[in-house]
């Protein structure tokens, strides 16, 4: 998964606060982009999720700010499968400056696999369970 963004975009002049730079909410929304690119290749698909009545939902979220992100900045975010359990997933985005290579900020999510209908987590099916944990990694330090 490494190997592969799970978002690739821009950093555009109205993301950008009075101080300059990206503003954290535009950070938040690209992480959140990410995070279906990431769940798709695990097998939750919106299909998967439509027709199986599950959800997603985050519990816990982290940012680190590592670096400015300026308007015409090329952004890149790439995932990292930390942890798979039997309801729940840890996964880490590293947002990268595409030009620089350096990272922008990082993402640590927590989300746990929803039964929409009784509103409690549920167990993964097998295969999407099989499927995450050939994806577990650490990634590289920041």
């Amino acid at each position: 998964m490494e190997r592969e963004a799970t978002y690739r975009g821009t950093v555009y002049p109205w993301q950008c606060d009075h101080v300059g730079h990206m503003n954290i909410m535009w950070y938040v929304g690209k992480f959140d982009e990410a995070n279906w690119n990431l769940f798709a290749r695990l097998g939750l698909t919106p299909s998967y999720l439509r027709s199986s009545g599950r959800g997603m939902a985050a519990v816990q979220q982290n940012i680190s700010y590592k670096r400015e992100l300026l308007a015409g900045d090329i952004v890149e975010i790439r995932s990292h499968l930390l942890d798979v359990r039997e309801k729940s997933i840890r996964f880490r985005h590293d947002m990268i400056n595409a030009e620089t290579g350096e990272i922008a900020a990082f993402c640590e999510i927590t989300g746990v696999h929803m039964d929409r209908s009784k509103r409690k987590s549920a167990p993964f099916e097998d295969g999407i369970r099989e499927v995450a944990l050939t994806y577990l990694t650490e990634p590289a330090e920041a």
